[in-house]
């Protein structure tokens, strides 16, 4: 089994870290309290995104302009919103999960289950994302530009948030 780097759990922090090129010699628990601090600045980033397009949101329902939009348009703006709630709440998660687990000795495994967290929020924020910027564009351009438009954007989150990070991860491995 390996860990959500790819690591093979069970190992030593220094054998993980050789593994890519590299030897920190840190302990399994100086290892997750190291983690635990880059996956907090990561967190802050995405929650503030999250968290920023879930306001703006709540608010456009209370617009004029919300109820004279046909049954698709509210329809999306609906799925924006959960969408938009879902990734904020597994953004959020996290804290919950450290008040409920700090000081009984299970950083790794706090690390572990915030690190799923982080990805599944992310990928609900990507979606939040897709539709409100379909939505908007939608209203703005009308549907005809819209789809087009919204598939170029999205197509540069996905080589922003997923295709770049792989891409480098293979060329480390190869270098390493």
């Amino acid at each position: 089994m390996a860990d959500d780097e790819g690591r093979p759990e069970g190992g030593t922090a220094a054998e993980e870290d050789r593994s890519h090129g590299f030897a920190r010699h840190e302990s399994p628990e100086r290892r997750a309290d190291r983690q635990w601090g880059e996956m907090l600045q990561e967190v802050r980033v995405a929650q503030t995104g999250a968290q920023i397009l879930f306001g703006f949101l709540l608010s456009v329902a209370f617009t004029p302009r919300f109820a004279r939009l046909g049954w698709f348009d509210k329809n999306l703006y609906a799925v924006t919103v959960v969408f938009g709630a879902l990734a904020t709440g597994a953004l959020i998660a996290p804290v919950s999960v450290h008040r409920m687990l700090a000081g009984h000795r299970r950083k790794p495994q706090l690390v572990r289950t915030t690190g799923r967290l982080l990805g599944t929020g992310i990928a609900l924020l990507f979606a939040a994302i897709a539709c409100a910027v379909l939505l908007l564009l939608r209203v703005a351009l009308g549907s005809g530009y819209a789809w087009a438009v919204a598939a170029v954007v999205l197509l540069w989150f996905a080589c922003c948030w997923l295709v770049l990070p792989v891409v480098l991860k293979r060329h480390l491995e190869r270098e390493g």
